[in-house]
């Protein structure tokens, strides 16, 4: 069965594939990023790795949050980068029957951001894909952003 990181914003959880996921930590504040899309609230600086921190409540259309101790940062890898995202709370790790699962194409077609709905016995999982979570253009210019940071 595959496993998914559950995770919450406001009311709402959503869901990401566990092999995506590198770790989950408690947030700290991030740094800005100069030249980094308007998604990117920052970036934080992970075992000398500068990791960027993704607006997950803008780019999910949610009101924006203060920066609080009692958040978490799930790092995950989006493509060939790992990227942070904020969120209010990593709740579990989930195993998603396969009957539970529909891909987005299925129940949503032409639905950004999202690979998949798992219908579970408390509600509905909205399952996110990373790799269309910034578009190209965001990416290059993440791209530049981090490496002109590195730089410094």
């Amino acid at each position: 069965m595959p496993e998914f990181l559950v995770f919450a914003l406001e009311a709402q959880r959503f869901a990401l594939p566990a092999e995506v996921v590198v770790e989950v930590a408690r947030v700290v504040a991030s740094s800005p990023l100069p030249g980094a899309p308007e998604i990117v609230e920052g970036a934080i600086n992970v075992r000398g790795t500068i990791v960027p921190v993704l607006d997950v409540r803008a780019r999910f259309g949610l009101p924006a949050a203060d920066v609080d101790p009692d958040q978490h940062l799930i790092l995950a890898r989006a493509g060939r980068r790992v990227v942070a995202l904020r969120v209010d709370h990593a709740l579990a790790l989930v195993a998603i029957p396969e009957d539970a699962y529909e891909p987005v194409e299925r129940v949503a077609p032409g639905t950004p951001l999202v690979a998949g709905v798992a219908r579970l016995p408390d509600g509905v999982l909205v399952i996110h894909d990373l790799e269309r979570f910034l578009s190209l253009d965001e990416g290059a210019r993440l791209d530049v952003a981090v490496a002109s940071g590195s730089a410094a």
